[in-house]
């Protein structure tokens, strides 16, 4: 009688290495910590304003001197920086109050400054959260008549977030980050920086950043939306991917610090082949307003697990290579993470 031969192997089996959770922990390629986050903050004119935004639950509009409630809480959960975005108390055709020492990103810098010194501040540098029209530049208004009208004009646009960003270094910001996408703007911030003796002030720039439909909510958020057209005509097609490596290349060149993608998880391919292509270049990843706002709404309506899919989520855009995440669930993934 022949004996029943069980399967025969050669190659390793895999699944000894996933037997447990203590086994799984042990062998883990990728690793997600709080360390890894920055978290994105809403200011705003007035005095004990904590402003829920509607489309992103959790997420929520501060007046400078409530502040520090949010700021302990991130601090405690050893979040090592946040970018500001600021709500003007008026906005005008080329948003004055964004270069205005007494601007409202201007005082949180220093408020923060003051009661943690220790937190890295980044500040975003744009113009359409200041401009009365929403665009992300100077408007064409017949100036140049081969020009359409409501053209965002380039290089003068420049010259007004150089302005910016050396404002918010005087502020005290550690970190600016230029968002609109427009042609040298790195360039022009570290000309700008350097003459006016900031250049140990670094630049993450929105080096590749798509004209995406996952940045909804946070229009609500910033109170940016257009009045007209879109954004189309300076941030990036979804479609083009050897483009984004271009943008890379020449915001290298121009300075930046720091490079990043913008959303994240549409674009992790996009993430992935940067880290290939400059693995010497500190990467960031913004897990924008829209992703945020999908998993809160299918957790809300008990779809998905929310601490499975957001650890889960984090977790693949640091796997495709980022260093650091934007993301607006960062307090609650350092809660889960430091509960284990």
């Amino acid at each position: 009688m022949n004996a029943v031969a069980g399967p025969q192997f050669t190659e390793t089996r895999l699944r000894r290495m996933r037997m447990h959770e203590p086994l799984r922990h042990l062998l883990r390629e990728t690793r997600l910590a709080a360390s890894d986050f920055i978290y994105p903050m809403f200011v705003r004119h007035g005095n004990g304003v904590k402003q829920a935004i509607p489309s992103m639950p959790g997420i929520h509009q501060w007046s400078v001197d409530r502040l520090a409630e949010e700021i302990d809480e991130i601090v405690a959960l050893d979040i090592p920086g946040v970018i500001l975005f600021g709500i003007p108390e008026e906005k005008d055709p080329v948003g004055k109050e964004n270069w205005d020492p007494a601007g409202i990103v201007q005082q949180a810098i220093r408020s923060i400054n003051e009661s943690t010194p220790d937190l890295v501040v980044i500040t975003d540098v744009c113009l359409c959260e200041y401009t009365d029209h929403g665009h992300c530049g100077l408007l064409n208004q017949g100036e140049h008549p081969n020009l359409p009208e409501g053209y965002v004009l380039n290089d003068e646009s420049l010259e007004v977030i150089s302005k910016v960003a050396i404002s918010h270094a005087e502020a005290g910001a550690d970190i600016v980050a230029p968002s609109g996408m427009l042609d040298g703007m790195v360039g022009a911030i570290r000309t700008g920086l350097d003459e006016a003796e900031f250049e140990h002030i670094a630049i993450l720039s929105y080096a590749v950043k798509y004209a995406s439909s996952f940045y909804g909510p946070f229009r609500d958020a910033a109170e940016s939306p257009p009045m007209f057209g879109d954004r189309k005509s300076h941030q990036m097609d979804p479609a083009n991917s050897r483009e984004a490596l271009r943008e890379v290349e020449l915001d290298i060149r121009e300075g930046a610090d720091i490079l990043m993608v913008k959303p994240a998880l549409p674009y992790l391919d996009i993430i992935h082949t940067i880290r290939k292509r400059h693995p010497e270049m500190p990467l960031a990843a913004y897990n924008v307003s829209g992703e945020y706002a999908m998993l809160k709404a299918a957790a809300a309506n008990g779809w998905v697990d929310e601490r499975g899919v957001v650890l889960e989520t984090l977790t693949a855009i640091k796997r495709a290579g980022a260093d650091l995440i934007l993301t607006y669930h960062a307090k609650d993934a350092s809660n889960w993470l430091k509960s284990g």
